[in-house]
């Protein structure tokens, strides 16, 4: 798979190159790419932005480079576009899914007080928000769609450590313990140390329906 990311603000993407994701890039399993948006305005002082018709505050990404960027990096619109905004549709497991099984996904970062709809309409397949808050541009959001899509590349993360996770059949995970048996009074329960394990996978589904009714009760309407 490859992930094409375009932002103002390349820097920020340093994380992706670390850890699990950084690794299976550096394997060549994944590819991410992030492209300076500035490096294709027609402008000569690079300005990617100016002032919104009609008045308001902040400033508006201007049509020009995103549409240049995204045809340059996806020329015969193969990929899909996503544009990270905080209209759009919220972000969920069953989307990491959809991603997945696409070759090449393209992410636009908006920033400032957002950007053309005319760069929306023409270029764009889709807007996805990942939580009804507002940040101060879309690079936090394409990192985290980038992370959770990257996990169900192939050779990523092995296939026993994407079952049972979090969100699957809408169940939070159950809790975790490892060494020592007992810290500070506290002990792993004692079925996941009895080596069977048909009770140990009774007890984990027991422990997510309880962690779901809890946390994320709407989980289970």
């Amino acid at each position: 798979m490859k992930i094409s990311i375009l932002t103002l603000f390349p820097e920020m993407f340093a994380p992706l190159y670390e850890s699990i994701v950084g690794r299976a890039v550096k394997e060549g399993k994944l590819q991410i790419e992030v492209i300076n948006l500035r490096d294709y305005t027609e402008d000569k002082h690079k300005k990617c932005d100016d002032y919104p018709f009609g008045g308001g505050a902040g400033m508006v990404m201007t049509p020009q480079p995103i549409g240049s960027a995204i045809e340059a990096v996806d020329p015969e619109h193969k990929a899909r576009r996503i544009y990270l905004s905080p209209k759009g549709k919220t972000f969920k497991q069953e989307h990491v899914f959809e991603l997945a099984a696409y070759e090449h996904i393209v992410m636009l970062c908006g920033h400032y007080e957002g950007i053309d709809q005319r760069a929306i309409d023409l270029f764009i397949d889709e807007e996805l928000s990942i939580g009804d808050y507002v940040l101060t541009g879309g690079e936090l959001p394409a990192m985290v769609v980038a992370d959770c899509v990257s996990r169900y590349v192939d050779g990523v993360l092995s296939p026993e450590s994407l079952v049972q996770e979090s969100f699957s059949e809408n169940l939070l995970e159950y809790p975790q313990y490892t060494r020592p048996v007992e810290y500070r009074g506290l002990t792993v329960p004692e079925v996941l140390r009895s080596g069977n394990h048909a009770e140990i996978d009774k007890w984990r589904r027991e422990q997510a329906l309880k962690v779901t009714k809890q946390h994320r009760p709407d989980l289970l309407d």
